[in-house]
């Protein structure tokens, strides 16, 4: 363990989120946190997050994720079978005109091409995508400048189309001081519970999922209403923030220009596609449009629900629509590829 690095990170992370709650960012400790360990990585530096302490802080989200399911939850999720269907058409859609993007613009081979646009888990689509005969290097740089583009540009770009601010994360989720003791050991217990189900079933991103399913049934079966408390949920944002900005460790400005531009691209190819397909129903639908594109928009799960919460969206609708996104394309597109392998190569 690089113990010096992790503690670099951790202050580099601190005082980043500080820097952009103190200039009233949205999503201050998460995005602040990613910044100030992205420049110091491209910098040189060399910050490193200790795995363990991510897995926990994860844990501690997936409490958080799940403790928005509520028992009047079930009356209201009939209202969303038109987005789950919805959801599987256009990120099968997106893989097509993002593959196809990546071919003709990046030069790439057809299976890296296919498993970089497959917006599924990174790496999950590395592994396989790197079995089927793609670059795993490359496959892994277009997923994290994909979450790590979308983290940067929904937050703002959300905020200037709508107005929403958010509130603060301490009038939504609760202190520390006002847990009472067995609410505090019952999310507990729904931290060790679900990060031993998440083991055992191979949840994607278990140690996030495990925990947000575990919870979200003790919720809607009411046996508590707590929250884990706002400091923990900040400390959490600060290391996942942390942990993403590390991963530019042993890259440099030119290096990043390579990829990024190709990123970019497809990235808003992603975020067009979304935008359309949420303006679309929210049409047709009473769902609103600010929630759909938060739920469509192929970010990681764990960021794309900080987002929700930081924004004051439906954290249930959004978190149940990205767990469906990982879990089908994760599930369906080795098989796909293979089906349709000789027709992407034409």
């Amino acid at each position: 363990m690089n113990w010096k690095g992790v503690l670099l990170a951790l202050g580099l992370g601190a005082a980043g989120g500080t820097a952009f709650f103190l200039a009233d960012l949205p999503l201050p400790w998460m995005l602040g946190s990613m910044s100030a360990c992205i420049i110091a990585a491209l910098a040189g530096a060399k910050p490193a997050m200790a795995m363990p302490l991510r897995s926990v802080m994860l844990a501690v989200l997936g409490v958080m994720l799940g403790s928005s399911f509520t028992p009047d939850l079930l009356d209201q999720a009939a209202q969303w079978a038109p987005s789950l269907v919805s959801l599987f058409v256009a990120m099968a859609v997106a893989t097509i005109v993002v593959m196809a993007y990546l071919r003709r613009v990046g030069g790439m081979t057809v299976p890296t091409a296919y498993f970089a646009a497959a917006p599924g888990g990174v790496n999950e689509m590395v592994v396989t995508g790197g079995a089927l005969g793609g670059d795993e290097r490359t496959i892994a740089m277009i997923h994290f400048l994909r979450i790590l583009l979308i983290v940067f540009t929904i937050p703002f770009g959300f905020q200037l189309a709508t107005g929403i601010h958010g509130a603060p994360m301490g009038a939504t989720m609760g202190r520390v001081v006002d847990l009472k003791l067995a609410d505090a050991a019952l999310l507990l217990a729904c931290v060790a519970g679900g990060v031993l189900l998440g083991r055992v079933a191979r949840f994607p991103a278990a140690p996030l999922t495990g925990p947000m399913t575990v919870s979200s049934l003790v919720h809607i079966l009411g046996l508590t209403t707590s929250h884990p408390p706002a400091e923990l949920v900040v400390a959490a944002q600060v290391v996942t923030g942390a942990g993403l900005g590390c991963r530019m460790v042993g890259l440099n400005w030119r290096h990043l220009a390579q990829a990024f531009r190709v990123a970019l691209g497809s990235t808003m190819i992603l975020i067009m596609i979304s935008a359309g397909l949420a303006g679309l129903l929210a049409w047709q639908t009473p769902l609103p449009f600010s929630m759909l594109l938060l739920a469509f928009v192929p970010g990681g799960i764990a960021e794309m629900c900080l987002i929700a919460l930081a924004l004051g969206q439906d954290v249930a609708f959004v978190s149940t629509h990205h767990v469906l996104r990982v879990i089908l394309v994760i599930a369906c597109a080795p098989l796909a590829f293979r089906l349709f392998k000789p027709w992407f190569e034409r």
